[in-house]
């Protein structure tokens, strides 16, 4: 087929940019003839909380990016889906992750079925947001009025959906497996490589930091004795995209200093496997959720992981086999990872989690996007 990825690319940065640049290779590994159209401007300037929205990355595709999208220019919509209507692509995939996004994303996909050929699939990562503002299920609305179908990443997503459209087919496949992000390696030469010393164990909190993520919790938890008496630390890898003040004030009150590495800048893409290598255990103490790019990163580099029973988190790691979940709490969080290291479970939660990473092949989600194609053609058929 000849295919459309509509979402962010490089040189644009984070996990929706990376699972459709990984999305377009799969694809293209199957035989199709895939292009993604990302953003000219994605967020302007005031309304992004980090640092920079682009990477300085040095990529190669075996297929197109082109970065064309204006997300607050609806001249500029018109054009896009204009062109894209014109071009005929068999599949128009859709990346929807926030209302902001709606009016320009759902323009496009609007022009772009009046070709009359074109079926417009989306992949929702949340259809209700973390950070709630007004207008948001306005906005949602116009975006699934706009799309043929859709596929969630999580049971949560796919139920919340159903707030929003009750005819329209929809398809659960989960968040693939993260596997571009460089080789397993053994800890030792992870941590040579940070410079951190291998008397210590770690646990990684991984990711842009927003509160919502529940770095707070961990930080708490990280207050008792245990970890301390124990040569335990927490790193903490990812940009602050909220108010950094908070958290350095909570590990100064908490007298945290020494048990806390702060790599708090954007981790380019090369150094990933570092920290992950580098870790005994990923916690994600998320307060809300739907799934996580996270999860999938820690599954490739075989890493037991902790999160909490929000969202769809739950659905990703088999509780005490693979890993942990546990309610949003510190108490719950701390306990967790004590019955971690206390107990030894490293070795018997890895050999599980290579087990478990078998459901989240490549495979997987691109089936699922032909099934969807193919039940729209059904419907488009029983129509005609």
């Amino acid at each position: 087929m000849n295919i459309t990825i509509l979402g962010p690319a490089h040189p644009l940065r984070g996990g929706i940019a990376a699972l459709n640049e990984r999305l377009a290779k799969q694809l293209v590994a199957e035989g199709h003839d895939v292009n993604i159209v990302s953003f000219a401007l994605q967020y302007p300037k005031i309304l992004f909380p980090g640092k920079t929205q682009y990477s300085e990355d040095e990529v190669v595709f075996d297929f197109r990016v082109t970065q064309e999208v204006n997300s607050v220019n609806p001249i500029n919509w018109l054009k896009i889906g204009k062109k894209i209507r014109q071009a005929k692509p068999d599949l128009l995939i859709v990346r929807y992750w926030l209302p902001f996004m709606a009016m320009s994303l759902g323009t496009i996909c609007n022009l772009v079925k009046k070709n009359g050929h074109t079926k417009v699939i989306s992949i929702v990562d949340n259809i209700i947001p973390h950070e709630k503002r007004p207008g948001d299920k306005f906005l949602s609305n116009y975006f699934v009025k706009n799309a043929d179908g859709f596929i969630a990443m999580s049971k949560r997503v796919l139920t919340d959906l159903e707030l929003f459209d009750t005819s329209k087919p929809k398809l659960f496949s989960p968040h693939p497996i993260y596997d571009h992000y460089g080789t397993i390696e053994p800890r030792e030469t992870a941590l040579q490589k940070l410079n951190l010393d291998s008397q210590f164990k770690y646990v990684l909190f991984f990711g842009f930091i927003r509160d919502y993520k529940g770095l707070d919790l961990l930080l708490e938890a990280f207050a008792d004795d245990f970890f301390s008496q124990n040569k335990i630390k927490l790193i903490v890898a990812g940009e602050f995209y909220t108010d950094e003040k908070k958290y350095l004030d909570l590990i100064e009150n908490l007298n945290l200093k020494s048990q806390v590495i702060l790599k708090t800048d954007y981790i380019p893409n090369s150094e990933v496997e570092n920290y992950f290598n580098a870790a005994d255990i990923i916690a994600q103490p998320y307060k809300s959720a739907t799934q996580s790019g996270v999860t999938q990163i820690g599954f490739h580099f075989n890493k037991p992981m902790l999160v909490t029973d929000v969202g769809g988190l739950s659905e990703i790691i088999p509780n005490g086999k693979a890993g942990y979940v546990v309610p949003p709490h510190a108490k719950n969080i701390k306990e967790g990872l004590i019955d971690f290291f206390e107990n030894h479970r490293a070795e018997k939660f890895t050999q599980q989690v290579k087990k478990e990473k078998e459901r989240f092949a490549w495979d997987k989600m691109t089936n699922t996007i032909y099934e969807l194609a193919n039940n729209l053609a059904s419907e488009k058929n029983n129509q005609n």
